[in-house]
């Protein structure tokens, strides 16, 4: 009996089997899904560490930052419990890690349902079994319920580094930056809350001028408040188009600077950041074991004022034996090298005994 299927033309099997990677458009990749090489730096070094040396942070991953300041401060060693309640993409934790054993253990929290997994995977191929290392589904304010649950009595080393990762920012999808086009969302679990589009269009606008007041210190809070409250603004370009509508006057550092800080304020609103950070301030000396050291690093004024309030109430009721007056920030060296960690501000203290 005759075959009439279409017949296949010559090596259409072959071809099945075997496809080639889409490429990217031009020279240089530009969008976050045609930078393969940077997503396995293990396969491609030599495009990682160009990237690297150009100040950049390559995609998908995240640079930590102030770590010789950070293991200064916190002076982790063997037999220490550390927790690390922002783990991100584990950089800060791969560095204290090794200087626990033996016997040391580390916790890290991360409210980041996508990222957790990656990460927490990563450092298991490293060898850190869960004797060692475990990792949590909280953001910090759950402190006190994850050194429960991990039947750990306190942290002799605690880091909060309160920056967004650079995974977040860099990913179009997660709609944390004003570079890329993306749903307007910024929620660290995009399972749980509203958008920051949700936000806008029910927001009020004397609502949103306190929010960009409070949460970026925005002087063009009022115009702002006026101009976005109740706008359907479903991605991040059309947030940053409506920005600049909304200022005609101002000229192009300006605007790209505003609209920096209206991206900040709706994050922080979006995950409710203030309010974690009060309840991890308040429940922090109890997590603490005597002599414990914890340090915070920050990114706004917002956040610093919270920290720095909270140490010095702390030194002043004997609750902390010793606290950092002024602020530590990133060597000129580091600055240059991660444009990304210029903002950056550490804080430390030290739980009395």
């Amino acid at each position: 009996m005759a075959d009439n299927s279409d017949p296949k033309p010559p090596g259409e099997t072959q071809s099945r089997l075997h496809q080639r990677r889409a490429r990217y458009r031009g020279t240089h990749p530009r969008t976050f899904s045609e930078k393969y090489k940077e997503h396995a730096p293990e396969r491609y070094a030599t495009t990682v560490a160009k990237v690297l040396a150009s100040g950049k942070t390559p995609a998908g991953t995240h640079r930590p930052i102030m770590v010789a300041e950070i293991l200064s401060v916190l002076t982790p060693s063997p037999g220490k419990i550390a927790i690390d309640v922002t783990l991100g993409h584990g950089g800060h934790t791969l560095e204290i890690l090794p200087l626990l054993r033996p016997g040391g253990r580390l916790a890290g929290l991360d409210a980041d349902p996508i990222e957790l997994p990656k990460t927490e995977s990563r450092i298991r191929a490293l060898g850190y079994g869960p004797e060692v290392f475990t990792a949590h589904r909280s953001n910090f304010a759950g402190l006190p319920k994850v050194l429960a649950q991990a039947g750990l009595p306190g942290a002799d080393l605690l880091l909060a580094d309160l920056g967004v990762s650079s995974m977040q920012i860099d990913d179009p999808s997660r709609g944390f930056s004003l570079k890329l086009n993306g749903p307007l969302d910024m929620r660290m679990n995009p399972h749980r809350g509203q958008s920051a589009a949700s936000l806008l269009a029910k927001i009020q606008a004397d609502a949103l001028a306190e929010l960009l007041t409070e949460a970026s210190d925005e002087p063009l809070a009022l115009e702002l408040g006026q101009a976005l409250a109740g706008r359907t603004l479903g991605t991040t370009v059309a947030l940053a188009a409506a920005v600049r509508a909304a200022l005609p006057r101002l000229n192009a550092d300006g605007l790209d600077l505003t609209i920096r800080r209206v991206f900040q304020a709706l994050r922080i609103a979006v995950n409710d950041e203030f309010s974690a950070l009060d309840t991890l301030l308040r429940h922090l000396p109890a997590c603490l074991n005597p002599g414990g050291r914890v340090a915070i690093l920050t990114f706004h004024s917002g956040e610093d004022r919270r920290v720095k309030k909270a140490f010095a109430a702390g030194l002043q009721d004997n609750t902390y034996s010793s606290i950092c007056h002024d602020v530590v920030r990133p060597t000129t060296e580091e600055r240059n090298s991660n444009p990304r960690s210029s903002p950056a501000k550490m804080r430390w203290a030290i739980r009395s005994l």
